[in-house]
């Protein structure tokens, strides 16, 4: 039986054999996804230690979890242009490059729960008011996770103009994984055959690069990534797949068409890797890469699913 609790403003969602943990009033940030395996419980999310570390900590520990919004990832210094006007945007810099938006750490607010015999759901909302120069641009987003049989979970985000004006938005997540085993015990596969290219900051170039590095399942020993790939159009399965070979742990990421785009990120601690279902490519508001424009009152919606599977 699927079950919904809010316990000390946490969101702990019970369902057969996995339980997530959302805190609302920390961006609405999935902490934790604990599954229950042949191996014993498993905890897939690379999460923080508690709210205090949290709100000390989400910038130095890599934006764990948090949604990025309304633009991904690298901004290039200086901010961008926008019909007509320019923009200089950075509510957090890494040197003098923005990075990951404005909503990671703003609280969200219930707005709706469900349970069934088979899946359990939860609505989050967060209504930003465009008090940002750089981003004067009012939007309510509501992220919804939904708690499935056999381990699956997905995550809908859903963004709505409320500027009154047209809007560039982008949107992505920034979990970091881990499969019971540091990253270089791991295997990685990504259904792409393109690279963006970055230049010496980490920013598109507006080249594609040919790639098929990870077109099979390839082992990460050694490998160090901070890369963004385009993924193939359609998917022909997971987008992404990452496996424990020890354990026979699989986990498959399935996005729709909305976010075209897969960046992955193995931290220098390679305990865990950051696998970033992305809208645009990283400085698209610069680059036009996958970047969108609202209309007022429009409403754009990105969807991705995550299965745990045993090979």
């Amino acid at each position: 039986m699927f079950s919904i609790v809010i316990d000390n403003e946490a969101v702990i969602m019970h369902g057969n054999a996995s339980k997530l943990i959302v805190w609302p009033g920390c961006g609405a940030i999935l902490n934790q996804w604990s599954v229950q395996t042949a191996n014993g419980v498993e905890e897939l999310i690379d999460g923080y230690a508690d709210a205090e570390d949290f709100a000390a900590n989400a910038e130095i520990k890599g934006f764990r979890s948090c949604k990025l919004s309304p633009y991904v990832c690298r901004m290039a210094p200086g901010g961008y242009h926008f019909e007509g006007m320019q923009y200089s945007i950075g509510k957090y810099n890494l040197g003098d490059t923005p990075i990951h938006g404005l909503l990671y750490n703003l609280p969200f607010t219930v707005i709706e729960q469900a349970c069934y015999n088979n899946m359990a759901m939860i609505s989050l909302q967060c209504d930003y008011l465009g008090d940002d120069p750089g981003f004067p641009f009012g939007y309510t987003m509501v992220v919804t996770y939904t708690l499935q049989a056999k381990n699956r979970v997905s995550i809908h985000t859903q963004v709505h103009n409320s500027s009154g004006v047209p809007m560039p938005i982008s949107d992505g997540w920034h979990p970091y994984f881990s499969l019971g085993a540091p990253v270089d015990a791991l295997e990685l596969t990504i259904d792409a055959q393109a690279l963006v290219e970055f230049d010496e900051a980490l920013l598109p170039t507006g080249n594609l690069l040919p790639n098929t590095t990870f077109e099979q399942a390839t082992s990460l020993q050694k490998i160090a990534l901070d890369n963004c790939f385009l993924l193939n159009k359609p998917l022909l399965g997971a987008a992404c797949t990452l496996a424990n070979p020890a354990t026979g742990l699989v986990l498959r990421i399935f996005p729709d068409a909305s976010y075209p785009y897969l960046q992955v990120y193995t931290p220098p601690h390679r305990q865990s890797i950051a696998i970033e279902n992305l809208s645009s490519a990283p400085n698209a508001f610069n680059n036009g890469m996958g970047l969108m424009v609202l209309e007022a009152d429009e409403t754009v919606a990105f969807t991705t699913t995550y299965a745990l599977e045993t090979m």
